[in-house]
């Protein structure tokens, strides 16, 4: 277990690999004709842990969007003139002077019956709970509003490193219009235009100053604090019913109404001679875009409680047909990276003929996820919780799972010659070497002779899992392609 020490630490250079497996492994990647600098950069990019998180808060309309799209470089957050625009997805990776980060936009929300200075408080929480660091956007032709204030108040609190970003400053005449915001408190406005992109590269700069290069692990350590489990899954679907099982006790609120749960509740359970501290996370529901009011950030905070958990435990209604959001649920915690377990809960109300119908959906809509522990269970009678544990178990140790570089070569070599990639073109691609760069989730850089295609990454993965277990966890697998000798200039 000694390769597993420097796993997703920010004290070593080489993600995981130790200093002699990397300098093998460098001397190996020159013999093969790689660039040491892209040889670097891969195993950097695919060993780097947990990428540090910048929050975009502001009020309404103020162009929070625009400037997420311009800061990650493509168009893929929402944008509309009026406030209000919500979407699905608020996470999104982003890359400025060779540095990676996670941005989360918060902005759209409804300006609903809890008025707007609630709902801002609310987005503003979240967004602020989950970041090491924000960008506060205010409207520089507006000027500093008693919400803005609202929102300054809660920074404060939260004591995170702020940029202050006063957008719509298209040109010199708005430069004083950015200057008057120096009266929030927050250091000096960057003035930007997120439309044009004016002044973003200043911003983004001072961002780079404010994010920590490697954030703490929000999630129990090595040192022996508690695993963090989320129960995830649609509405009234029996977490809540769950938690209170598995702690002997009613802890949290149980009704039939869908959505009683709204904010997570974190508690410290013994459960099979191990204390865990699971989250009970408020029901996803069909779209968030589509949500109102305390439903929306209900959703939101889920999101937040699966990035800060190590293990997902997804609770499935075992008696209906497997749906589209339960689907999304399990997709959330895939692009998460996080351990998962899928928990079929109220079993003991299934006949023969739905247990028979289950099966068959299982296989042909969880296909992608065959490799998470299941476990069949009753929230209501206990049915098969004493199940539960192991499997959480199963999944964490699939999750910080290490294969020593050497092993996995030598695996690799097998698989190049028991089966080779299809020709394509009068070529035929080969896996030349490659190295487990990380681990929760384990992340693998494979390097190659030429591209390599979708459907023969998924075999070597379902090779890899064959070979070393990964029972429970995600696998990303990052291909790098030799160019050409003689190219580069």
């Amino acid at each position: 277990m000694n390769d597993q020490i420097h796993s997703d630490g920010s004290d070593h250079e080489h993600g995981a690999l130790g200093d002699a497996e990397y300098a093998e492994f460098m001397e190996l990647a020159a013999q093969e004709g790689f660039d040491v600098e892209d040889v670097e950069g891969a195993i950097d990019e695919a060993g780097h842990g947990p990428l540090p998180v910048l929050a975009v808060v502001g009020r309404p309309n103020v162009g929070k969007s625009t400037l997420v799209n311009r800061i990650i470089g493509r168009r893929e957050a929402v944008v509309e003139d009026k406030p209000g625009v919500t979407r699905d997805r608020v996470t999104y990776e982003a890359e400025w002077a060779g540095r990676r980060f996670k941005v989360v936009d918060t902005g759209g929300w409804e300006q609903d019956v809890l008025g707007i200075d609630a709902s801002v408080a609310a987005q503003a929480e979240y967004a602020i709970e989950a970041a090491d660091a924000v960008v506060f956007v205010v409207d520089s032709t507006v000027g500093a509003t008693d919400t803005d204030e609202a929102v300054v108040k809660l920074l404060r609190r939260a004591g995170k490193p702020v940029v202050l970003c006063a957008n719509k400053v298209d040109g010199q005449s708005g430069e004083a219009d950015a200057t008057a915001l120096w009266s929030l408190g927050l250091g000096e406005p960057h003035p930007v235009s997120s439309l044009h992109g004016r002044g973003t590269g200043d911003l983004l700069d001072a961002v780079l100053e404010a994010l920590p290069e490697a954030p703490a692990q929000r999630f129990g350590t090595a040192l022996g604090g508690p695993r963090r489990i989320a129960l995830i899954g649609r509405p009234n679907v029996g977490k809540s019913s769950l938690l209170n099982k598995v702690a002997n006790e009613d802890r949290v609120v149980v009704n039939e109404m869908a959505g009683t749960t709204r904010d997570p509740v974190d508690e410290l359970i013994e459960l099979g001679g191990i204390t865990w501290k699971f989250i009970d996370t408020a029901g996803i529901r069909r779209r968030v875009h589509l949500q109102e009011g305390a439903d929306y950030y209900a959703s939101l905070r889920t999101a937040a409680a699966v990035e800060k958990a190590e293990v997902a435990v997804v609770l499935i209604d075992a008696s209906e047909s497997i749906s589209v959001q339960d689907q999304r649920i399990i997709t959330m915690a895939v692009e998460a990276g996080r351990a998962m377990v899928i928990a079929y809960n109220k079993w003991d109300n299934l006949d023969e003929e739905r247990r028979y119908y289950l099966e068959r959906e299982i296989e042909t809509e969880l296909a992608q996820v065959a490799w998470a522990p299941r476990v069949n269970v009753s929230a209501v009678t206990g049915r098969h919780m004493e199940k539960l544990v192991p499997a959480i178990e199963t999944a964490l140790a699939g999750w910080e799972t290490r294969v020593p570089t050497g092993r996995l070569n030598a695996f690799l070599g097998e698989i190049v010659a028991s089966h080779p990639h299809p020709v394509r073109g009068g070529k035929q691609p080969r896996i030349l070497f490659g190295t487990q760069a990380g681990t929760k989730p384990p992340r693998f850089v494979l390097f190659a002779s030429g591209f390599l295609e979708h459907g023969y990454r998924r075999f070597v993965e379902r090779r890899l899992r064959e070979e070393f277990g990964f029972d429970g966890t995600p696998i990303h697998i990052s291909v790098r392609v030799r160019e050409k000798r003689g190219r580069k200039k």
